[in-house]
């Protein structure tokens, strides 16, 4: 690594891959500032981690000391200006919207150093664009983590348009000092992995849709006959099923290919809030 990177700092550290990406950081041994724009979410960020860790006491894969020390290098802010003071790296995990992460990227602009580097954990948007957005596409890169990101073994990282070899380099490091298996893409709609999941999810759906099997049947089919971990409806509900039908829209919209379409059910289940196991129903019940 050609400059030794220390403090961390993850936007959105209240959400689901927000404070999983704090836990991965924090126990990897980086000091790690987590910025929320509310106070109860960085709160609820923190207390998600310490809940996270203390699950492996039972299973004896960590001491209470080890959570202690873990905890010591995790802060929290709700003020960006003060969270960024002193960082080296930066990782966004903010609700995926264009205008909200550039802004963030453009207020950061006038605090970072110049040899900072952002990375963000979109999974639908292009690198290049919010590269541009940031006004330092050199540094900056996509860092596409997995759910939950303390379980997943998987990063993906994005290279831009204008992303430097030493930006990636800098970026793998780091994943692989947090117990990561990196896989480089592309700056393409979707990267490589939910480029191929999509299409799957959607016509497990249609499937549905069509009768051709049950909710339970199809997940069994794909976990045995695929040899997948959990079935898709499984997979949707807890992705969130707004969430798939808003990436299933933005894939449609970017290739114009029929087999990023949406299904029916998939924006019916949306509309009547069935939204997976974040509304408490989705495909099963909770």
């Amino acid at each position: 690594m050609s400059r030794e990177i220390k403090t961390i700092l993850v936007l959105g550290s209240g959400g689901t891959m927000g404070n999983g990406i704090v836990h991965v950081a924090a126990v990897a041994g980086y000091q790690v500032r987590g910025y929320d724009v509310k106070q109860e979410f960085v709160d609820r960020g923190i207390a998600t981690i310490r809940k996270n860790l203390e699950r492996g006491l039972k299973r004896e894969t960590i001491t209470p000391e080890e959570i202690d020390l873990t905890m010591a290098r995790i802060s929290g802010f709700t003020d960006l200006k003060e969270a960024a003071q002193g960082v080296d790296f930066v990782i966004e995990a903010v609700f995926e919207n264009i205008e909200l992460k550039i802004n963030l990227f453009q207020e950061l602009d006038e605090v970072l150093g110049d040899d900072v580097i952002i990375a963000s954990n979109t999974s639908t948007i292009s690198i290049s664009l919010l590269g541009g957005g940031s006004n330092r596409g050199d540094r900056f890169i996509g860092m596409h983590f997995f759910n939950p990101p303390p379980m997943m073994k998987l990063i993906e990282v994005i290279v831009g348009l204008q992303t430097s070899d030493e930006t990636l380099s800098i970026t793998k490091e780091i994943s692989e000092k947090m117990g990561k298996e990196v896989i480089v893409a592309k700056d393409s709609p979707g990267f490589i992995v939910n480029r191929i999941l999509l299409p799957l999810l959607n016509e497990a759906v249609f499937a549905l849709q069509d009768g051709v099997g049950t909710v339970e049947d199809i997940d069994k089919g794909i976990k045995l006959g695929l040899g997948h971990p959990m079935g898709p409806f499984t997979l949707l509900d807890l992705i969130g099923l707004d969430t798939a039908l808003h990436v299933s829209e933005a894939f449609y919209k970017a290739f114009q290919d029929s087999k990023y379409r949406v299904p029916h059910l998939l924006r019916n289940m949306v509309h009547a809030g069935k939204l997976g196991r974040k509304s408490g129903e989705g495909f099963y019940k909770y």
